[in-house]
């Protein structure tokens, strides 16, 4: 109730309250009223239905009715039934100008140079501006005559083509217009269907829709298959008359133009006649459309048909042995289900290296292989700052082996293994100066021998690489350790299984020719390892890009590491047994040879490229060559690339080569037993002497002469400096030789002080140097006088040749195992040691 103002009357609140009442009523009441409104109208229209259907005049009676039911049935049935198709087809039509079949596989070289095919794919394309106008005329007329006017599907075509071929009682022409046939290579399969057939004619209005019709042509010119194999008019040329587009005739070309409806049924290399015929109507339909005037179009049709039958340019192959690793080394990168789907494979081959490769490999055995004693020979060259394979050769003759020398041969390296060990020498701090006594050397039962089979005495491990010599090789290898030499050749990229073995040292595990070469580019590369490749893109059928080569550099020993040793390899040419590889620009590299010559390598680099090279027998059996031989042939090959190739300088070796820092730890081996037997009296003649003396001069003068590309320019020093530098360092214990009063000590009876590493001895001058090993009782000044004014007297007792030197054994030595404790040659603990005359 409502508060009752002062002043007001009953009968006033009554009045208020009624008015206040019939206002909350009102909302109601007019929500009641306005839905009446269409339910009266519902009432009334079903009445009117109801009685269209049960009244005098039944609606369902009328025949209009049921048209227009039929009418928008069809229009929404056709609505839904486009919204499929337009789903079921792609949204995209870029795929047009990428196509390539499934099951194909394209390889390229670095230029875009088709190498291999593999599959149903076209071997050569061309843009429409090199298409003769006559061959494309030819297959508009009688494929698709309204092609500059449809756009896509042309239905007054289909309804041409249905009564040609109702009156010939025969399929004589096609309802497809060109756009739809492309849409069917590209898109869908042969299938024989309705919605096949609709999803082809959608398909070529968007072709239609986003391409030009000379990019239509284009494509459909360069992917139709014509029969016998050939993809494409160009193969198509080639394939039936030998010859290019450029080239054909035109009965020739009529003669292609029949060939898409049934390429086997009407191939001139199966039914000659019912071929002619489909030429002959090709030409009358030339002549029909306007593009042959009666008389070209009669003399052509006149024309007997003749054929000169080639293979398809697919089946061509170029770089066999590197096709073949790139298609193994394929499914490393995309998964198998895509292998079959159509690829194009981008590779990094330099076409004409791989040519001069070829030519090298191809002259190496023809005038080397017979009288040398070797039937095979492999080249691989890598660009050692990206790891890229510019050219590989894996042996003489792919069709006879396809045997890949390159990657699956595993052959000892020789002496191209010690760059190996050196590189860990210098790594570990020790001086290309050290020296060591190169004399009979047993270690453990190992004897290690040299190649020459001759001793030189003291000499510093930088010219014990030069000279390639063998047991200075193995007595760096115990001071150095062999856990950090694998650990290091593996980082410069070696990945077959190195043992831990003396004869490691002199190349007696198995390694393969690319690895090794790609090892050698990391020094080339100043220290920094690319793993190699042959592959730089893959892409899918559609051209999308599925594979991109991402191989990071990764350092494996230290920049001044890598610059000593390329110092040091670049001696080997200059002065060493690498000189077959000069090529008048700064070049560092070595040779090896295994035993009898079995195995003969060189591997040298520039800064752009590193190649290697391997001659010898697949069973094994020893040649008559050396590894000269197999520098000859890098040269021959490096001659041609070099050719418009920059001069680039290698980087100066470092001024300090004493006393660096080391960045590896070394490992000194704890041998049981080591002994350093006497030198042959043969062999401690003054020519022996000299001839050693000698070329440590050489050597000195060729550093001199290099100077300005290899190393910082050095103050004058005397001669007496210059000469303890080289070769004359302090004695280590373990290499001086035994005094006078110490010589009837038995060798059995050693002591049991581990030796300390070896260092360059010191001596007095160049003239005790060059002295014989056993030199004649020394006459004063006047007895040489009386000597040459008379007779010479009778000569004197020569002196007693000097003592064997030894090595002492370490106190706490592994036990040696039984094999090295029966013969000299035993193997050691972990792999047999290789024979140890190798080079």
């Amino acid at each position: 109730m409502v508060p009752k103002p002062e002043g007001t009357s009953h009968s006033d609140v009554q009045q208020d309250e009624k008015k206040l009442s019939k206002s909350k009523r009102l909302p109601l009441t007019r929500f009641l009223q306005g839905a009446a409104v269409p339910l009266n109208g519902m009432k009334r229209l079903s009445g009117t239905v109801i009685e269209q259907f049960t009244g005098p005049r039944q609606l369902h009676r009328r025949y209009w009715f049921w048209l227009g039911l039929g009418v928008g049935g069809s229009a929404i049935a056709l609505g839904v039934g486009w919204q499929a198709l337009e789903a079921s087809v792609p949204d995209s039509t870029d795929n047009v100008l990428t196509y390539v079949r499934e099951d194909t596989v394209t390889i390229k070289a670095a230029d875009g140079a088709i190498i291999q095919q593999i599959g149903p794919a076209t071997r050569e394309t061309l843009k429409v501006q090199e298409i003769p106008e006559r061959l494309i005329q030819a297959f508009i007329a009688i494929e698709d005559r309204r092609f500059e006017n449809h756009h896509g599907v042309d239905f007054q075509g289909v309804l041409r083509a249905a009564l040609s071929n109702l009156q010939a009682g025969n399929v004589v022409e096609g309802g497809s217009t060109i756009t739809q046939q492309l849409a069917r290579i590209v898109y869908f399969d042969q299938e024989q269907s309705i919605m096949r057939k609709l999803k082809e004619m959608r398909m070529a209005q968007k072709i239609e829709e986003n391409l030009s019709k000379d990019q239509i042509l284009e494509r459909y010119l360069n992917l139709v298959y014509l029969g016998s194999g050939a993809y494409g008019v160009t193969d198509a040329a080639w394939v039936y008359f030998s010859k290019t587009v450029n080239q054909l005739t035109v009965p020739e070309i009529a003669m292609l133009a029949a060939l898409p409806p049934a390429p086997s049924e009407f191939s001139p290399f199966i039914n000659e006649k019912l071929a002619k015929q489909r030429r002959d109507i090709v030409l009358q339909r030339m002549q029909d459309v306007g593009y042959l005037t009666p008389a070209e179009a009669q003399a052509a049709i006149a024309t007997p048909l003749t054929t000169k039958r080639s293979n398809p340019k697919r089946l061509d192959r170029k770089a066999y042995y590197f096709t073949e690793y790139v298609q193994q080394e394929l499914p490393k990168y995309v998964p198998k289900d895509v292998l079959s789907k159509g690829l194009t494979v981008e590779t990094t081959l330099n076409m004409e290296w791989q040519a001069a490769a070829e030519e090298a490999i191809k002259d190496t055995i023809e005038e080397n292989g017979r009288w040398q004693g070797f039937k095979q020979a492999a080249l691989v060259a890598i660009d050692p700052r990206n790891g890229q394979i510019k050219a590989m050769v894996g042996g003489k003759d792919f069709y006879d082996q396809q045997f890949n020398r390159v990657t699956q041969a595993q052959r000892q390296p020789g002496s191209t293994f010690k760059t190996f060990l050196y590189t860990t020498a210098v790594a570990a701090g020790i001086s290309p100066n050290r020296g060591y006594l190169d004399a009979p050397y047993v270690v453990d039962g190992y004897e290690p021998k040299n190649y020459s089979e001759k001793f030189r005495g003291w000499i510093s491990i930088r010219d014990a690489l030069i000279s390639s010599i063998n047991v200075v090789a193995v007595k760096t290898l115990i001071d150095v350790g062999w856990e950090p030499t694998i650990e290091v050749a593996k980082k410069m990229g070696i990945e077959s299984k190195l043992h831990s073995t003396y004869s490691l040292a002199l190349g007696a595990s198995e390694v393969n020719l690319l690895e090794m070469t790609s090892a050698y580019g990391t020094l080339a590369a100043k220290g920094v390892h690319t793993k190699p490749h042959g592959i730089r893109r893959i892409l899918d059928q559609h051209g999308k890009v599925i594979y991109e080569e991402n191989f990071k550099g990764e350092r494996a020993i230290d920049e001044e590491t890598a610059a000593i040793m390329t110092w040091m390899l670049r001696s080997v040419v200059t002065n060493g047994t690498g000189r077959a590889a000069q090529l008048g620009r700064p070049v560092a590299g070595k040779t090896g040879t295994t035993d009898d010559a079995r195995d003969l390598w060189f591997i040298g680099y520039i800064p752009q490229l590193v190649g290697g090279v391997w001659l010898g027998n697949d069973d094994n059996k020893p040649t008559g060559g050396a590894s000269t031989t197999a520098a000859a042939t890098w040269r021959q090959f490096m001659k041609e690339v070099v050719e418009d190739m920059e001069v680039e300088a290698f980087p100066d070796r470092p001024d300090k080569i004493e006393g660096r820092k080391p960045t590896i730890e070394a490992k000194r081996i704890r041998f049981k037993r080591a002994i350093t037997k006497k030198v042959p009296d043969s062999e401690r003649s003054d020519r022996s002497e000299r001839s050693s003396e000698g070329t440590s001069r050489r050597s000195r003068r060729s550093d001199r002469t290099t100077r300005s590309e290899a190393t910082p320019v050095e103050p004058r020093r005397s001669s007496r400096r210059r000469r303890s530098e080289t070769v004359s360092q302090p004695q280590p214990q373990q290499e001086q030789p035994v005094r006078r009063s110490r010589r009837r000590q038995s060798v059995q009876n050693q002591a049991s002080n581990e030796p300390a590493p070896s260092q360059p001895v010191r001596r007095r001058s160049s003239r005790r140097e060059s002295a014989p090993s056993n030199p004649a009782p020394r006459q004063s000044a006047p007895a040489r006088r009386r000597a040459a004014q008379s007779a010479p007297p009778a000569p004197r007792p020569a002196a007693a040749p000097p003592a064997p030197k030894f090595e002492p054994a370490p106190v706490a030595a592994p036990p040696a195992p039984p094999a090295s404790r029966k013969a000299p040659s035993a193997p050691a603990p972990a792999a047999p040691d290789a024979p140890a005359s190798a080079e």
